[in-house]
């Protein structure tokens, strides 16, 4: 299949469009521009204008990121920067963009998923019940001693 070829201007419209629609981080512009056949001068101006007005702007892609997987997805903050990192959003700024998580949500979380998943365990005993939450709830990325203090809680 033939690509269709654009002018340079176009290229820089669909990006600022696709910033625009969603945050996105560089690592995604990046991807996105590879679609083009673009020099890297280009690429290099693209990303700069794209900075420079504010429609690319790794900060406000982490805290929105931070946001939506731990109140939608209701993922934990383990697997949060797993992913954050996967994207090549630096350390530093992960764990700065924590705060948008208040700590009395995120306790609550547990507590909700601690709940609904354990009610759903039926014929195990107790200590496998225990086990299999303790699984789950570390998959979802929520830390151990945050997992424990939550069975101190409720057993």
């Amino acid at each position: 299949m033939e690509k269709k070829s654009f002018t340079f201007d176009e290229i820089k419209l669909k990006l600022m469009n696709y910033c625009v629609y969603q945050d996105r981080c560089h690592a995604e512009v990046e991807q996105k521009m590879r679609e083009f056949l673009l020099i890297e001068e280009a690429k290099d101006e693209i990303i700069l204008y794209l900075l420079k007005e504010n429609y690319l702007n790794e900060e406000r892609f982490t805290r929105s990121y931070i946001r939506g997987k731990f109140y939608i997805k209701h993922w934990g903050r383990n697997k949060i920067k797993m992913h954050l990192k996967q994207k090549q959003i630096s350390e530093k700024l992960i764990n700065n963009c924590f705060d948008e998580i208040h700590e009395d949500d995120y306790d609550k979380m547990i507590r909700k998923i601690f709940e609904d998943y354990s009610s759903k365990q039926k014929g195990l005993q107790e200590y496998q019940k225990k086990s299999k939450t303790i699984k789950y709830l570390m998959s979802r990325g929520f830390e151990y001693e945050k997992i424990a203090e939550t069975f101190d809680e409720n057993f």
